[in-house]
């Protein structure tokens, strides 16, 4: 008895120690303070807890081109990229079924043949035959929720998985729109310096016939045929930039670049306003923070599975059939057979594993934490990048548009003054110079502005739209992830 009273100690501190078999908390402190306002902003941006389910919306038809349209539709419906993550999306959820299943009742059926012979048979060493046909159950009792925590993780990682295919998709969607808008952004330049030309061999035309009068020098003409064979190779540069953007879109949209092809339209896209004032929820859908969130949820339910593992497992089973010699005696109520069972199994030695495993779960969860941290810092610095680009590109637009008006009427000055030999030829040439690069540079401000605009717009989760407000008022960043952890302890 005294021995035995020793053999059961091992189990009984298993099951004081049981109570503190509960994933460790999440310290709040070492994750990321939501700023009450953004420094690029305006108003008071309020805070909420993530809402990457929260639809989104087409914001690309924003920008009213029926063209993007079109091609975001395509991308979403054919994109290698959103496939593949909709099938890890699928493969989480698999998982997940299989482990809880786990957690179910387990039922099987068997049959079986046994031929043998020996001292232990009932006819001594004459061959015998066995025929037996059953039925097993099992359950595994799940004494320290090591199975509910085990399902809680793979729940999280379909969440994860969600989230990530959502990422995926905005992802393409702004890839779609910012690759077509700079083909558009450069369709307008090809148009513009090829406008150019045309005024350079024009002005080489002219030049060439006040040569032949014997009116300007040949070192004019040479000039000017200079000037003409520049812009000649900057507009073969422009095509050879546009069939890269035009293959890249090919792509994009799940389609092969051979087959491909997006003709030259006049660049009418309209420019989105982003609205003063938009409140903090809508950076609370970006999907790859509530990834990184449901990732770091998990990390913490996978610690208390492997300090689960510690704690003793018990199993009951019952098998119900029938076994008989003879095969039409087989299924008799008299060859009937029964049995069940329980088995309490608990480690004592492993060589350190099961600390191994602890040790394994806990870097995961820091790693988990930081890479949270890290989501989060991101977001909120790309949304202040962009905020600021756009107020500044709004500034550089309005200054660079003075700069195009005066260079165009400085061009048109030098040109009348030229034709009536009032000015060099190298004023002309540099007035249109000033001209050629003002509108060019005035171009490139309106595609950054574009591309700033899709930017914010990924930015802040996919658009800015808000639905009405709830009843409830969310809560923060850190402290939605504090509930969700204490809900898994």
């Amino acid at each position: 008895m005294k021995l035995l009273s020793h053999s059961l100690v091992p189990l009984l501190a298993a099951l004081v120690l049981a109570g503190c078999a509960t994933a460790p908390a999440i310290d709040t402190a070492t994750l990321v303070a939501t700023p009450t306002t953004f420094k690029e902003g305006a108003a008071q941006w309020t805070q909420a807890a993530p809402a990457e389910a929260r639809d989104r919306g087409t914001w690309w038809r924003a920008f009213a081109d029926p063209a993007l349209d079109a091609l975001v539709e395509r991308a979403s419906q054919q994109n290698t990229g959103i496939a593949e993550a909709a099938a890890r999306l699928a493969q989480a959820r698999a998982l997940l079924r299989s482990s809880e299943s786990d957690r179910a009742l387990q039922l099987g059926a068997g049959a079986g043949a046994t031929r043998q012979a020996g001292a232990g048979t009932a006819n001594g060493s004459t061959p015998s035959t066995l025929l037996n046909a059953n039925l097993n159950l099992s359950y595994e009792v799940d004494l320290f929720g090591k199975l509910a925590r085990a399902t809680d993780a793979a729940s999280l990682d379909a969440q994860a998985r969600a989230a990530l295919l959502q990422s995926t998709r905005l992802l393409v969607q702004a890839d779609v729109a910012q690759t077509y808008l700079a083909l558009r952004a450069l369709d307008a330049e090809r148009v513009l310096v090829r406008e150019t030309l045309d005024a350079y061999r024009n002005t080489l035309q002219l030049t060439q016939s006040r040569f032949r009068a014997g009116d300007v020098a040949e070192l004019d003409v040479v000039r000017v045929q200079t000037e003409v064979a520049a812009t000649e190779s900057e507009a073969l540069a422009l095509e050879r930039r546009r069939a890269t953007l035009e293959h890249a879109l090919a792509v994009l949209v799940g389609d092969s670049a051979s087959s491909f092809s997006l003709g030259s339209v006049d660049w009418s896209t309209a420019l989105p306003v982003i609205p003063a004032g938009v409140p903090a929820t809508v950076l609370t859908r970006r999907p790859d923070v509530a990834a990184a969130q449901s990732s770091l949820l998990a990390a913490q339910a996978r610690v208390g599975v492997a300090q689960a593992a510690w704690f003793p497992s018990l199993s009951l089973t019952a098998a119900g059939g029938f076994a008989s010699p003879e095969l039409g005696d087989v299924f008799k109520w008299s060859a009937r057979a029964w049995g069940v069972g329980a088995l309490l199994s608990l480690p004592l030695l492993d060589g350190g594993r099961r600390e191994a495993g602890v040790q394994a779960a806990q870097a995961q969860l820091d790693g988990a934490t930081a890479q949270y941290r890290g989501q989060v810092l991101a977001a909120f610095q790309e949304v202040e990048d962009q905020l600021s680009a756009l107020r500044l590109l709004e500034q550089q637009a309005q200054a660079q548009g003075r700069a195009v008006a005066s260079a165009t009427r400085a061009t048109v000055l030098s040109d009348s003054r030229y034709r009536n030999g009032l000015v060099s030829q190298l004023d002309l040439l540099d007035a249109r110079r000033s001209e050629l690069s003002n509108r060019r540079q005035a171009l490139n401000v309106r595609s950054a502005q574009y591309q700033s605009t899709v930017t914010l717009i990924r930015a802040l989760g996919g658009g800015w739209e808000t639905p009405g407000k709830a009843s409830w008022e969310p809560a923060p960043l850190n402290l939605a992830v504090q509930q969700q952890a204490e809900g898994l302890r």
